[in-house]
């Protein structure tokens, strides 16, 4: 997307919404195009779905009235909240068709296209559900299960704690990338269409890009039925103000030995609530660090992420044992720990440098993940993570490129890195991820022109798609020229048809 400098404090996310955001996961807004304009995006949707099949990708060249919709003032001010000035629109984009009388589908979160993808708690990646007709409960919606944006796995049992995200045509509701959600069984006679965009923040956060009036962390009501995760949510608040990883927590005077004696009990509930209440004391509660640990193999979901994000806040006595843990046979265990150290931020970063030259792949995998999670603060990383390039771990491979992404324009150095892996590494996530880094690097990454000139061949498609996003980003003549040469070899016309065909 384009910065557009005219976009008012008005149409931007307030305190209130925001916090709503981050502890459910979506957000729906209503846009004020007339009616009869979504009426003709179903309408072309509809003609050109029967003659062609599903548009897939290229529903917005084949429809472009839909880019109205995302310049639409509110819909910006939303995502510039979320995801900042420079967030991109992502060439991945699905219109969704939910048949007369369908059955609907299960709950589900979505893959990044095949890859066995990392989840991010801080908004990295949104959707955008939009529905050019009305979408009352009949009709087939959209649900979601609020506050699952957290979890990998399913809390809740079939259809529990569902809501639909309906409204009248012209109705958007962004969600968390990672947010649980399905279609809804349609009841009627007519076919419902939503159509999902994805889009990427590229910049780390520095300062609030909301309509800020408190910077601090203050929670509203929330459903006294679902678990809290105070500090998942003032983690995710803090990041997406800018503020350093591992500054969260605001040491609190209670009773720490109360609440270790918690984490041991048996009500699931009780114990989830103890580790979020660990996770107010910050470094006073070091004391609860082993207890903490064992909590990350817990049963129940919220307690594992309750347990990482109260050892995140007590920093940096919390280092050596979670690193530690990154070696543990338990996967989950492994990555709740990742979780820990990525909260725990810069202090952690000396650390899993040199956990990058652990022979086990398990420890580097980690190490890198937490290190790609930390992001700008990872700078000091650098070095060891250019030695990782030729790690034989894919999964090191496609992290250390997140990471350096997350770093951005400091980064510069990893350019060459990036370069190789974009031409030579054998698997796609990698080359994805690389050429992906290489947009947030931006103008910083210039050397890296000619390189991605010679991607447009690619087979990947996502990796020639976020070429052209490095390029664009990267924003030099050479970088214009490249693009131009690649948009007269690949432009494609909207309205060839079989009927048409010049």
């Amino acid at each position: 997307m384009q910065v557009n400098p005219h976009l008012s404090e008005r149409s931007k996310l307030t305190d209130t919404q925001m916090r709503d955001f981050i502890v459910n996961g979506y957000l729906t807004v209503k846009t004020d195009l007339p009616r009869s304009f979504h009426e003709t995006i179903y309408r072309k949707t509809q003609e050109y779905t029967e003659k062609e099949g599903n548009l897939g990708n290229n529903i917005l060249p084949r429809v472009p009235e839909l880019q109205a919709v995302f310049e639409e003032p509110v819909v910006r001010g939303a995502f510039t909240s979320i995801l900042g000035e420079n967030y991109a629109m992502h060439s991945h984009r699905h219109p969704h068709r939910n048949n007369p009388h369908s059955d609907g589908q299960g709950f589900h979160k979505d893959s990044y296209w095949g890859y066995q993808k990392v989840r991010h708690h801080c908004p990295r990646w949104a959707m955008a559900f939009y529905y050019p007709q009305d979408s009352p409960l009949e009709i087939g919606p959209s649900a979601v299960l609020p506050g699952t944006q957290y979890y990998d796995t399913r809390i809740t049992k079939n259809s529990d704690g569902e809501l639909a995200v309906s409204g009248e045509a012209g109705t958007l509701t962004i969600i968390h990338f990672d947010l649980w959600h399905r279609g809804m069984a349609n009841l009627t006679d007519k076919t419902r269409y939503m159509m999902k965009f994805q889009f990427i923040r590229m910049d780390a956060p520095q300062a609030p890009e909301w309509n800020v009036t408190d910077p601090h962390w203050k929670l509203g009501d929330t459903d006294p039925a679902t678990p809290s995760h105070q500090g998942t949510w003032r983690h995710v608040w803090n990041w997406m103000a800018g503020e350093s990883n591992g500054a969260s927590a605001h040491p609190t005077n209670g009773n720490l030995t109360k609440h270790i004696t918690a984490l041991h009990n048996d009500d699931t509930a009780i114990r989830s609530h103890a580790a979020d209440e660990i996770g107010m004391f910050g470094e006073a509660g070091t004391e609860a660090i082993p207890h903490l640990i064992q909590a990350l193999c817990d049963v129940y979901e919220p307690v594992r992420l309750n347990a990482a994000y109260a050892l995140g806040t007590i920093g940096a006595p919390a280092i050596p044992q979670l690193i530690e843990t990154l070696g543990v046979e338990d996967p989950i265990m492994r990555r709740m720990a990742a979780y820990a150290l990525a909260a725990v931020g810069a202090p952690a970063v000396s650390a899993l440098s040199e956990a990058l030259q652990r022979p086990e792949d398990v420890v580097r995998v980690e190490a890198t993940y937490a290190l790609a999670q930390i992001g700008s603060a990872a700078e000091p990383a650098i070095p060891a993570l250019i030695a990782c390039a030729k790690d034989e771990a894919v999964e090191v491979r496609r992290y250390l490129s997140e990471a350096f992404g997350g770093i951005g324009p400091a980064a510069a150095s990893a350019v060459p890195v990036l370069c190789d892996i974009l031409t030579s590494d054998d698997d796609g996530q990698a080359r994805f991820e690389a050429a992906l880094a290489l947009a947030q690097i931006g103008p910083a990454a210039s050397d890296a022109v000619p390189v991605l000139a010679r991607v447009f061949t690619d087979e990947n498609r996502y990796v020639r798609d976020n070429a052209v996003l490095a390029l664009k980003r990267i924003d030099t003549p050479e970088a214009e020229s490249a693009l131009f040469d690649y948009l007269l070899m690949a432009r494609w016309c909207p309205v060839t048809n079989r009927e048409s065909t010049f």
